[in-house]
């Protein structure tokens, strides 16, 4: 008995040779990708595999056929890889394959032909099918775009033609409710007609213009988008007619001075508007809100239309008329620009005069608003602060306070400083940082600001306007010098005077007296802004800054601002002493100087004094109770003194000292070890007769007579 045939193993279920077939010729496959098709080739690859799987000889089931890149698992590599090497090693070309007569039958050449080209012609079939399907969706999403965008180019049209509505509107309000009435009272003989023509100028063209062509064309053209979707072809036959602007916005200027003045003037003038503007179709506006329509008018037609420039297509017939009249547009908006921004400062000093309840006359064109904010002030007799408000114009700083209000901010007007003589100093305060100083002839303030940044701000917005303020003027100089702490003789009572703090003096500056709480307490100059005692301050003269109204000044600022003597010439020829001499005017020119606790006997608190080591006697030690007093309590005469550095101790902090000769000790503790070290090695070349090298760094902004940026106690 012969033996059974043997069957054909799993994996001679996919013939090689379908590799041609299964997989798209190269050269139509790369056709395919750079027609960005890659979509159709994913879904042709799913059909080919369906089409071949059907098409298998036996009756086997479908199995997905992978011809490449498959993994062992996935191709059923363990099943077939036995029969792969016992059959098909060795035959010398992958796509003839022979198979043994006594296991398989071989196939026919025209059965393997035709069954070639059945496949062929469905692959050729299902790629039109998917091709012609991917067309007709990319079809629909142009025609998808182009309904966007032809519905932006409405969007932007309705826009135009409801925004020209409201335009109308206002127009009518000021042609035919202002300008009609205000004709009507004027024909009584109460003011000038001349007037009400001066201020309301050729609005009444204007209006017309737009009331009787721009909207009822448009109004037409918007009911017949559907089969004219265009509005180029209108702006530009009508976009020449808006140079009648010119004239408007030229006039805008006297307008609003016409108006301020005659609404002050006239009382029936005045009471007109008021009426008109309590009506619900002013909307709670002025009549200079109105009139600043026409002005932003022609920037409005150059923003839309410019958009709609973009939203149109290029090839477009109503491109070049779009573009045509953009062009005329943009000229008369040009000319409106100057106008826009006066009226944006003019509608800002609205808003401030709203805030300052009305009492501050500062709604005037010529006024400018350079800076505002928040700031704090440095009280002139301590160093507390106090929250504060400014407004910064081209001609005047408004020193304001904040007041409670329950509708949005409000300030109460405390100084008004011009800035004709005004000068900004950058200072120095170790308490308060990012202080500066700002002097007029009406008064001298120590502001604080919240960062470095923003002092930096502040201090040159100021510069800038008093630089513009001097240009302008050419009775000024075009510099501007650094003000002086000390008010000149010249400016005695004409400036108002930077006052010294209490803090920082411990005796009167004139008669060097030592103020103590209850017989001897401090007292301001009015005119120089020393801190005097009650004998030194009892007298009274006219200031010029404060309205020629008498304010309490000390003996010598009373005898120059009256005339009566020069209180500078010497009493009797007495020579001043070793102590008399002012600690600002040495601490400005020292080796070092700064705050330490000095104490002479171990049992006694320490006292905080102000010691300075002064470059023309650089052997002597002066001790001042603070840095602005005109009278040293003591001096140590250094030479031949011993340096001795204190270590930590119970007595002692780690930062202490001694200076000791013979019985005499002195004891000083600086603030940090640093500060301590740099008053060690001035002090050791003193007491041997060296000079010592400055140790403070040389700065040109003093303030308060000391180095700034000097820490306390270096």
């Amino acid at each position: 008995m012969p033996p059974p045939p043997v069957l054909p193993k799993p994996k001679f279920q996919c013939p090689v040779r379908i590799s041609a077939g299964n997989l798209m010729d190269e050269e139509e496959t790369m056709t395919n990708i750079t027609r960005g098709r890659s979509t159709v080739i994913s879904k042709y690859h799913r059909n080919i595999d369906k089409s071949v799987t059907k098409a298998s000889s036996d009756g086997s089931p479908p199995q997905r056929l992978v011809c490449t890149q498959s993994s062992s698992q996935d191709s059923g590599w363990h099943v077939w890889s036995g029969w792969w090497s016992e059959e098909v090693k060795g035959h010398a070309e992958f796509g003839e394959q022979e198979t043994d007569a006594e296991h398989l039958p071989a196939r026919s050449e025209s059965s393997s032909s035709s069954s070639d080209r059945a496949l062929q012609h469905h692959e050729d079939e299902t790629q039109d099918s998917v091709l012609n399907e991917e067309t007709q969706n990319m079809e629909k999403d142009e025609d998808k775009q182009e309904q966007i965008k032809e519905l932006k180019l409405y969007k932007i049209a309705n826009e135009l033609l409801q925004t020209e509505r409201a335009y109308v509107t206002r127009l009518h309000l000021l042609d035919q409710v202002f300008c009609a009435k205000l004709t009507e009272e004027a024909g009584k003989g109460t003011f000038p007609v001349e007037v009400v023509k001066g201020i309301f100028s050729n609005v009444g063209s204007i209006y017309t213009f737009h009331s009787q062509f721009l909207l009822p064309d448009l109004e037409t053209r918007m009911s017949q988008w559907a089969s004219t979707p265009r509005i180029g072809d209108i702006l530009a036959q009508l976009a020449p007619f808006l140079r009648m602007y010119a004239e408007y916005v030229k006039n805008f200027d006297s307008a609003m001075d016409l108006l301020k003045q005659w609404t002050e003037r006239s009382v029936q003038f005045n009471a007109i508007i008021q009426d008109i503007q309590s009506q619900e179709a002013c909307g709670n506006l002025t009549l200079q809100h109105h009139m600043l329509e026409p002005v932003q008018r022609v920037p409005r037609y150059e923003m839309l239309l410019k958009d709609y420039l973009k939203k149109l297509p290029e090839d477009d017939p109503d491109c070049s008329q779009a573009e045509k009249s953009l062009n005329i547009i943009s000229m008369a908006a040009t000319h409106s620009n100057m106008a826009i921004r006066k009226m944006e400062n003019l509608k800002k000093l609205m808003e401030i005069y709203e805030m300052l309840g009305g009492e501050e006359d500062i709604v005037n064109p010529s006024n400018e608003l350079i800076k505002e904010g928040q700031i704090l002030k440095l009280a002139a007799r301590n160093t507390s602060s106090m929250e504060r408000y400014l407004f910064l114009f081209n001609n005047m700083l408004l020193y304001c306070v904040p007041k409670f209000s329950l509708v949005g901010q409000r300030f109460t007007v405390r100084t008004r400083v011009g800035v004709e003589g005004m000068k900004v100093l950058e200072t120095s305060n170790e308490d308060y940082p990012h202080t500066f100083q700002v002097s007029g002839k009406e008064r001298t303030l120590e502001l604080q600001a919240s960062s470095e940044q923003d002092k930096e701000d502040w201090i040159k917005a100021f510069k800038e306007t008093i630089e513009i303020f001097q240009q302008k003027n050419e009775t000024f100089k075009s510099a501007s010098k650094e003000v002086a702490d000390e008010v000149s003789k010249e400016e005695l009572g004409k400036r108002a005077p930077r006052w010294i703090r209490d803090n920082e003096v411990t005796m009167c500056m004139k008669c060097k007296e030592p103020f103590n709480p209850l017989t001897r307490r401090r007292h301001h100059c009015r005119a120089c802004g020393y801190v005097v005692c009650y004998k030194c301050s009892d007298y009274k003269a006219s200031l010029r800054y404060d309205g020629n109204k008498l304010n309490k000044v000390c003996k010598d600022c009373y005898f120059i601002l009256t005339g009566r003597a020069d209180a500078e010439e010497p009493v009797s020829g007495k020579k001043r002493g070793i102590l008399e001499i002012e600690a600002a005017q040495v601490s400005g020119n020292s080796f070092l100087c700064g705050f330490l606790q000095y104490s002479t006997d171990r049992t006694k608190p320490c006292q905080r004094v102000w010691c300075v080591i002064p470059q023309h006697d650089a052997l002597v030690l002066y001790l001042y109770g603070a840095p602005q007093d005109v009278k040293a309590q003591c001096t140590i005469p250094l030479l031949g003194y011993q340096v001795e550095d204190v270590q930590r101790s119970v007595d002692h902090p780690p930062t202490s000292f001694r200076l000791c000769q013979s019985k005499s000790v002195h004891c000083f503790t600086a603030d940090t070890e640093e500060v301590k070290l740099r008053w060690l090695k001035v002090i050791r070349k003193a007491v041997i007769g060296e000079i010592p090298e400055c140790q403070t760094p040389v700065d040109d902004n003093l303030a308060n007579g000391c180095h700034e940026g000097v820490p306390d106690g270096s």
